[in-house]
Parts: C-alpha cells; structure tokens; sequence
C-alpha cells in the first residue's frame, strides 16, 4: 500500500465564530510533514474545533488553511487530502471489517476487488491479518480502534486527523494502542494531527505539543520543554502534576534569581527573569521527605501505598504539596512530621 507524501498544515490567522461566540481567536500554526503534532487543552478551549477546520467540517470565518501548501480554506472536505479517525471509531456494525476498511475506497470508485486488496494491506500494517471476515461486535475495543486506524491509512491521505481516538478505553489499553499509532504514524511517515485532553497521551506519541486555552495557543513545543519550561502557572499546571508555591523574586542575574519562600532565601533558575510575586513550580517526584535535617517544616496528612511508589499530602508553610516518592525502604505514615527538601536547580519559576 502506498500512502501519499505527508503534506504540512498551516493556519494563518484563522479565526472561527458561532454567532457572537469566538471559537478560535486568530490562530496560526504550522505542522512539519511528517510530525505528529498534538492539540491538547480542557473542554471548550478550541483544539476540536481546530481540527475540524483541518478537515473541512467547518469553515473559517476569517483567515487561511493550507494543507500541502494548497490554499484549502474554501474546499469542502471532499476535496481535501485529510482522513479522521473518530472518537466513536464509527464502525458499521453490519459490515465485515474488510468492507469497514474499504469503504471509503468503494465510495472514490475504486473497484471491489482491488479496494479488499488494499483493506487487507492496512490491516496487516495495524496487526489485524486474518480478521478481515469478523464484524466489529467480534473484536474488541482496541482492535476496533486499530480497524478505524486502518480505514484512515487506506485512503492514503496528506494528513491524518485523530479525535480523542483512546477515550473509549481502559488505561491499560490506552498505553498500548497509543503506542501502536505512534508506530504506524512514524513507520508511514505520515503528518498527524491528534487531539486530547489527557496530557499523558500527548505526552507519549508526540513530537510538538499545542496547547490550547480560551480559544487561542497558550504554550506550543516539545513535551520536554513544556515540562521543564513552562511559561505559565496554567502550563505548569497543566503538563504533569506541579505543586505552585508562593515565592517573591527578590533579585535576578545571570538566569538565576534568589527567591524568598515560606521565609527562607533560595537561588533558583530564573530563566523568565520574574522579579517580585511569582510562583515556584515544584514537581511532587523532586520533593525529598527526610525525619530531619534542614528543610521546610512539614506534615504528611495522607500517604497511599501503590506499589512502585508512594503518594503523599502534605501541610506545612509552603502550603499544601502532592509528593512522590520510591517505596523502597520504610514508608513515612500520614500524621508524622517530616523535613521537606529540593534541589533548588529543579525549581521552575513562573507569573504568579
């Protein structure tokens, strides 16, 4: 099966109403053939929305799509080299699966034969040989979202478009099939656009992360760099779990900043170059608990066991804090009082 070249997207300025409500609010970007580029935000924020406008299931109201470098802003979805791969996986329940593959083929008029012939190829490429005869009510959810995967690639398209496409399984078989689309995504060479609101997916298949709030980009890049250099308290927030605690900048040079927190002074990375008020992003897996020595004064009001690590709550005059810790060794119990510490190089800050 041959699969089209990867084609870039790229908005320009593209703004989306509903009447009086503005979806999206001048939104450019541009997606690198090839990559795997996640939207990612909270409910209402403008990434689905995004993602039907890559479709053509939407029009712009104002500003231009491209897709390929052809300027598709007034094309109907048609005529636009996209496949999507649907939250409900979208399956017809009385067709086999090897017509559920073919289907979009027979719809362009491919004839029967050869377009079984292509169906069967994709479902080899996404590890379903020999399922092609079942009906979807035969497989299970991820084998059902690896057909809806295959009837995508089929069509051989510039982009590939991938709505919330793990939401309707468990955790365990989320991590799997995410990983299987990553495979086939970088195997193909194929420039995919997904969407999620669980950061952990995006996370793990991307190569850019977009990530989106009221309507407009708040933070776009690597997911290394979004987690170890987020430019806001919502990014902090929002990438991982992170404790944001009260801080004043007292002073900055040379990327560092001496900060003063719960009335002790530290010298941080300063990177943003705050002075004043401003929040300390302070990860829970870099929070060290100790029975003493010097530290912050804590008190650990819940602790769960959940084997390969251990959870914490805690209070003390840095606030409440999540903490994590190996559950190597003897656990602390939640009423006991510790001595918190960091390595103030691991400590992010960001606008309070």
């Amino acid at each position: 099966m041959n699969v089209n070249t990867p084609g870039s997207v790229v908005f320009e300025n593209v703004v989306k109403k509903y009447g009086e409500v503005t979806a999206l609010k001048s939104l450019s970007i541009t997606i690198e053939p090839g990559s795997l580029v996640t939207l990612l935000g909270p409910s209402g924020c403008g990434k689905t929305t995004t993602l039907r406008l890559i479709a053509g299931l939407e029009p712009a109201t104002s500003g231009k799509v491209f897709i390929g470098g052809q300027d598709v802003t007034h094309l109907s979805a048609t005529y636009r080299a996209v496949s999507m791969v649907f939250q409900s996986y979208a399956l017809f329940p009385h067709m086999s699966v090897v017509e559920n593959v073919a289907y979009g083929l027979t719809v362009k008029g491919l004839p029967r034969r050869e377009a079984h012939g292509k169906a069967e190829a994709g479902l080899e490429m996404v590890g379903l040989k020999g399922f092609g005869g079942r009906l979807p009510s035969e497989l299970s959810g991820g084998q059902q979202q690896r057909v809806a995967v295959a009837r995508a690639i089929v069509l051989e398209p510039e982009v590939l478009l991938l709505d919330e496409p793990l939401s309707n399984l468990d955790a365990k078989l989320r991590r799997h099939v995410r990983e299987e689309i990553r495979q086939i995504q970088q195997s193909l060479g194929l420039t995919a656009v997904y969407v999620t609101h669980d950061q952990e997916e995006a996370m793990a298949v991307s190569d850019r992360i977009i990530v989106m709030k009221n309507a407009e980009i708040a933070q776009e890049g690597s997911p290394r760099d979004l987690y170890e250099r987020p430019g806001s308290a919502f990014i902090a927030d929002f990438i991982g779990d992170a404790n944001l605690v009260d801080c004043e900048v007292l002073g900055s040079t040379d990327g560092r900043a001496e900060i003063m927190v719960a009335g002790q002074k530290i010298s941080v990375p300063n990177a943003a170059g705050h002075k004043g008020a401003a929040k300390m992003v302070l990860r829970p897996h870099h929070i060290r608990l100790a029975d003493g020595g010097a530290g912050f004064d804590g008190h650990i009001t819940y602790a769960a066991y959940l084997g390969n690590q251990i959870q914490y709550t805690l209070d003390g005059p840095l606030g409440p804090l999540f903490a994590i810790a190996d559950s190597t060794g003897d656990p602390f119990k939640a009423g006991q009082d510790v001595v918190i510490s960091f390595a103030a190089d691991e400590i992010r800050l960001v606008a309070p």
